[in-house]
């Protein structure tokens, strides 16, 4: 009869080397990727799925109830967060005006970004006040030196 001990313990190290494989994917697609928006899909992916699953390989590595609360806690923020991660840097990127691959055939932000006027929601007052710096390095509310 096998060892349940073991075979967990064999089954979370190949789960462990599969995480790290998919990590050296993700470090091959940031090389090989034309642009950003790919190169954001791939990490973001392949993350999500190799910190899942060292997480979980280290949980099958050394199963208690001391280490599974934490690990699962991190593979759900994990799932949750990457995600929304990975979206939020690519709207910035695209809101940025970070170009598409010429090879791109579709662009679901382009209809979203084209809006109509009065389709937008009327500014607060607080959107036109801002504290940053202008492009001269003049703080707004701030006289330059003399």
């Amino acid at each position: 009869m096998i060892d349940l001990l073991a075979a967990g313990r064999a089954l979370g190290y190949a789960a462990v080397a599969a995480g790290i494989l998919l990590f050296a994917v993700a470090a091959l697609g940031l090389l090989r990727l034309p642009d950003v928006y790919t190169r954001l899909s791939a990490v973001t992916k392949a993350a999500t799925l190799g910190v899942c699953l060292v997480l979980l390989g280290a949980l099958l590595i050394e199963p208690s109830w001391r280490t599974a609360i934490p690990l699962l806690l991190a593979v759900a923020l994990q799932l949750i967060t990457s995600p929304v991660g990975g979206f939020a840097l690519g709207r910035a990127a695209y809101r940025a005006g970070v170009s598409l691959n010429t090879r791109a055939h579709y662009n679901d932000l382009a209809r979203d970004e084209a809006l109509p006027e009065e389709a937008l929601p009327e500014p607060r007052a607080s959107d036109t006040e801002h504290h940053f710096p202008d492009d001269t390095g003049n703080h707004p509310t701030r006289r330059p030196p003399q």
